[in-house]
This record gives C-alpha cells, structure tokens and sequence, in this order.
C-alpha cells in the first residue's frame, strides 16, 4: 500500500452528491424501476420501495461511504487499512475490484444500446412501428447485428474512459455537475409532456391509488433488491466516492441527499412514462421490454413525440453513464491507491480490459448466442453472477464488517465527523443505525440474495 500518494477530493460536498447520486441513478431507475412497477400494482409497489429504501438503502449508503472517507483508501486498501491487513477482509475488498469490473463490462452493453437509440429516435425509425412487437424486431434486428452492437459498446465505452481520465475533479465531478442537472430537467420535460396528455387519468391513477391486493411477499423481496441495487451498494463504489470526501462534510445528509436524490429519479420516471402509456392505450405491465419495445410506439402517438423520443434515449444514456464511471472508478482507485500506477495508465490499460471482456457480451446476441453455459449465454452469465452473487454478498459483508468487526464505538465515531451539530440534536441516531447495520440489513439482504437465487 502506498500511503504517500496524494489522493485528489472532491471539490466540493454538492461535487460528491451529484457524483455519488449519478453513480446510484442508472438504468436501474428509469428502465427497471418503471417495468417493477408496472407488473406490481403501481402505486403499491412504489409505497414498499420507498420503505425499502430507508431501511436497506439508507444504513447501507452511509456503511460504504463511512469505511471510504475513514480510510481514503479503495475498497482493497479500505478493509486492508480497517482489518489490519486480515487476509478474508482483504479478499473481500478484492471482490469490490472484481465486480467493478464484471459489471461494467456487460452493462456498458446495454448502455451502447440507449446510445444507439438516440440515433434510430433522430432517424424517426419509430414511425414505421404500429405495434410493440414490430419495434420488438427492430430491437431484435439491431442487437442481432455484431458490428452495430459492439461498436455502440466501445463507443459508450470510451464516453466513460473519458471523464475518469480527466481525474476525480476535473473529469468525474465536472462531469456530474452537468450531466445530473441536465438528466432531472430531460426528465422534468418528458414529465409534463405526459401529464399534459390526453386521458393521463387512468395512468395517475395507477401510480396514486393503493390497492393492496396486488402486494404478495415476494412484492416485498422484490422492492429491498430493487432499492438495493438501484443505489450502486455493494460493489465498492459508493466506497471509492466517499474515499474523496473531506472529513468536515457530513456523511448524514449527503448520504440522505443521494438517496433521495436516486429514489426522486425512479419515481419521476414512473409519473413521466404511465400516463403517457395510460393516455395512449397501452398496458402499463409490458416488462423489460418496457423501453425498447414498447415506449417507441408511445412516442409515436403523441404530439412532439419526435423530439421527446430523442430526449427520453438522451436522459437514458445519461443514467448510464454517470453509472459506469462510478465502476471504472473503482478499478482506477485501487492501481492508482495500491500499485501507485498514474491514473491515465490505469484508465487506458483497464478500460481497454473491460472491452475486451465486454465483446463476448455484445455478441451473445448475435455470433456467440448459440454459446451457453447452464443455459446462460455469456452476458446472462456475467449479469447473474455480478448481480445475483456479488452486489449481495458485498452488501451482506459490508454490514457484518461495521456491526461485528469494526465496531459501535468506532463506526458511530467516524459517522459522527462532519456531522456534530446533527448528533448533538439526535443523540440517538447513531444507535439506531448501528442497530440496522448489524442486525437488520444482513437478514434483509441474505433474503434478498436467496430470492436472487431461486431459492425462495
């Protein structure tokens, strides 16, 4: 470990909390929170999710960017530093490198497709679908194509490379400053544009009026993994943002902000597509296909559905970006924390890694589908593993770490830096969260990870 290199920090706490809120925000909010939420009641779901958020989300984002600001180190040094070099805590900060790592490889995937889409919305490719499964075979057909998936991949690729180059100010934080106001006032347009449909009601209603009918206990695991993994948590990025953060700002209310930040994402994606659904005929239960197969015919049914189309890919590749830094962030951190290697090297060596590892994703649609391991094809396998095995195991560890090896009296400490005035005023809230870290969040995230698997 080399503890003379001079870490770069945030240049301000509003640089952090676009930064780690743009690294929460992602695909996950505007394409699969609405799609959850469409398949289970609306406005239910929506009540449950916002409950999960404060008991996972919010304990658990304050967990990760606390062991980052107490160490500025990455996740490997951060344990390393925390456990006095225990060997299990120290492979377990690996784990946060390696899912960096898998999980940009194939999401940077998906994130070309939302790029690719800008170009087929300019195009007004839309307007010869009339129905969803007609766009659904222009989708199939496009990510069907190899050239036109991997080139769109590296090209999001190197969008991403870009701003990590350019160091934690100058690329990821000016960067975040930017593309996070401009991704809310994208989502605000197409939010009114909605609202202002014709026969909005039926969607309002959807997304207002509770009916507990459609909650199962299965509605409950689904909603904590959906707040779970919409905030980034386990895999070592909201560490590696708090390893930038200065020690007089408040982990309290910018770990709040954050949250809050990502869950008014979801939410507003959910207000701005249903009605407009609603308005237009469709159902609102379409599933994944929600953006790619079933929004390209909602645009072509309403008035200035062109330009909206072309705004609604533009807020998607946004998201997705502000994602993807954050996980080659992660990888950058550690070669420049633990190996001492210049961040431009690190960049270009790693990013250019993770293309290589991404390829055999981007043509699991196409050349290599027939390529299957357990019925899995090569980017289903990295997506299941990452997802379904790492990000939970991750969280699940994070909080054993604070509640069983680190400590109350140390933890509460470190959370308490920055943030006096609010503990001087809530004494109590240390303990509380304690007591969710240790206790509450482990049993909700081994449920979570079991429901990941199958197995309930």
């Amino acid at each position: 470990m080399l503890k003379d290199v001079e870490r770069e920090k945030w240049g301000s706490r509003i640089g952090f909390i676009l930064a780690a809120a743009g690294s929460a925000v992602g695909l996950g909010n505007i394409w699969k929170f609405p799609y959850l939420a469409g398949e289970n009641g609306g406005a239910a779901f929506i009540l449950v999710y916002l409950f999960s958020v404060i008991v996972i989300g919010l304990p658990l984002i304050y967990a990760e960017i606390l062991i980052g600001r107490t160490t500025n180190r990455n996740p490997v040094g951060a344990f390393v530093t925390l456990s006095n070099n225990h060997p299990f805590w120290r492979l377990f900060g690996f784990l946060g490198v390696i899912a960096g790592f898998s999980i940009l490889s194939y999401y940077s995937v998906v994130a070309g497709w939302t790029l690719g889409y800008i170009f087929e919305a300019i195009k007004g490719t839309f307007y010869s679908f009339s129905l969803p499964t007609d766009a659904a075979n222009h989708f199939n057909s496009l990510t069907g194509n190899p050239y036109w998936n991997v080139s769109y991949f590296i090209l999001f690729m190197l969008l991403t490379m870009s701003f990590v180059y350019f160091g934690v100010q100058k690329g990821i934080e000016l960067g975040s400053k930017f593309m996070m106001p401009l991704l809310f006032i994208i989502l605000l347009v197409l939010l009114v544009r909605s609202l202002t449909m014709e026969n909005t009601n039926l969607g309002l209603s959807f997304l207002i009026k509770l009916d507990w009918s459609v909650v199962r206990p299965g509605t409950f695991l689904l909603a904590l993994g959906q707040a779970f993994f919409s905030l980034s948590l386990g895999m070592g990025a909201m560490l590696t943002y708090g390893s930038y953060m200065n020690k007089k700002d408040s982990i309290i209310s910018s770990g709040f902000s954050v949250v809050t930040l990502d869950a008014s994402v979801a939410i507003l994606a959910a207000f701005a597509i249903f009605p407009a659904l609603f308005a237009v005929g469709m159902e609102p239960n379409a599933g994944p296909g929600l953006v790619f197969h079933t929004l390209p015919i909602v645009f072509t049914k309403m008035q200035g559905g062109y330009f909206f189309a072309i705004l609604f890919f533009i807020l998607l590749a946004l998201a997705a970006l502000t994602s993807t830094i954050s996980l080659l962030e992660v990888i950058t951190a550690y070669f420049v924390d633990e190996k001492g290697w210049s961040r431009k090297k690190a960049v270009i060596i790693f990013g250019s890694l993770t293309i290589l590892l991404g390829i055999p994703s981007a043509l699991s649609f196409n050349v290599l589908s027939n390529f299957t391991i357990n019925s899995l094809n090569f980017f289903d396998l990295i997506d299941f593993i990452s997802s379904n095995i790492f990000l939970p195991v991750g969280g699940f560890l994070i909080s054993i770490f604070i509640g069983y090896f680190l400590g109350k009296e140390k933890s509460i400490e470190n959370l308490k830096q920055g943030s006096e005035s609010f503990f001087d005023k809530y004494y109590w809230f240390g303990n509380i969260w304690f007591f969710f870290i240790r206790f509450v969040s482990p049993i909700l995230i081994f449920l979570v990870f079991l429901r990941s698997l199958g197995l309930i």
